[in-house]
């Protein structure tokens, strides 16, 4: 097992490694940098003027040059100033990041408290009116533009009802007022992953339902959510696990419309604001991270491989450090 998470951290570093330099060198290729925001703010600028700049902000070096000063800054701890926010890179991420946090981990916890059960609950009769109503809501689901269902959302709650606030976050009223800012984009996000989950536990039950030992457990007698819960789920969840970490990864970097729509000031809309304004430091660090939370949801899906099936180890070289299941 450590040996396992050992292999897996370095893995890690080697992916974090190789990502920093491919982003650093896409944004360092990008049109204009700040220099040339600055000239277009401020026409007194002369040319002698935006050399000095770039001389003093290391932009007239090689791009290689400059990502390995900035990689050396970055392992001894200090990641840069934000230039559109004129702070360090990590005090401004450590808001917006909470934000995003609690809006992530809320969408995925009701997406999965909704998704896997209308998997379950749809495979139990295929083909029934039940099975049928999940199938609907989950191509729906899959099928409906994140940005249409938020406008829906604000229209309807916010808008008509008058229940909701149409966005923003809240900043004073406690706690139930910082809830009633986060229900709208939490459902927007949780309704569409929920769809997805949805249907990927209804095939993978359907094909468990299939083997032979939910048949022998049907001919001893086990009833139907006995055999539903106890022996076809736990096998169905392996296929459905990847998905789900899958997904973890996506909410996070997969908010920006979300954020968008709702002014919701999170890493989703700091990443977008800061590629489009050169921002280099921050939206390199956002992005990394973004990649990062990636990572840790491809790990909890291979420990969750071992929970869910004991023939799995983590042992062998192949699969990825598991044992190939006998």
């Amino acid at each position: 097992m450590i040996r396992f998470l050992v292999h897996r951290a370095l893995q890690s570093l080697v992916v974090l490694a190789a990502m920093s330099f491919v982003v650093y060198g896409l944004i360092g290729l990008m049109p204009g940098d700040p220099i040339d925001l600055m000239i277009n703010s401020n026409p007194r600028l002369t040319a002698e003027d935006a050399q000095r700049l770039r001389e003093v902000y290391g932009l007239d070096r090689p791009l290689l040059a400059r990502y390995a000063a900035w990689a050396g800054d970055a392992l001894a701890g200090d990641f840069g100033y934000s230039r559109g926010f004129s702070r360090p890179v990590l005090e401004v991420i450590g808001p917006r990041l909470a934000n995003t946090a609690a809006l992530m981990t809320a969408a995925f916890l009701l997406a999965l408290a909704i998704g896997i059960p209308l998997g379950v609950i749809g495979a139990a009769r295929p083909g029934g009116l039940v099975d049928g109503l999940v199938n609907l809501y989950a191509f729906l689901a899959v099928s409906t533009p994140t940005f249409w269902l938020a406008l829906i959302f604000i229209l309807v709650f916010a808008v008509t009802l008058g229940w909701l606030p149409a966005g923003g976050i809240a900043t004073s009223g406690g706690f139930w007022e910082g809830l009633r800012h986060l229900i709208l984009p939490v459902a927007t996000l949780a309704v569409v992953e929920a769809g997805i989950y949805a249907r990927y536990t209804r095939a993978a039950m359907l094909e468990a339902m299939r083997q032979d030992w939910v048949r022998t457990a049907h001919a001893k007698g086990a009833s139907l959510p006995r055999v539903l819960v106890r022996h076809a789920l736990p096998n169905a969840m392996i296929p459905v696990t990847t998905i789900v970490a899958l997904g973890f990864g996506g909410l996070f970097s997969g908010a920006l419309v979300t954020e968008t729509m709702f002014a919701y000031p999170g890493m989703g809309k700091l990443i977008f604001d800061a590629v489009m304004g050169n921002d280099y430091n921050l939206a390199l660090v956002g992005l990394l991270f973004a990649t990062l939370l990636t990572l840790i949801g491809n790990l909890a899906a291979d420990l969750a491989y071992a929970w869910l099936d004991p023939r799995i180890g983590f042992g062998g070289a192949e699969w990825g450090g598991l044992e190939r299941p006998r």
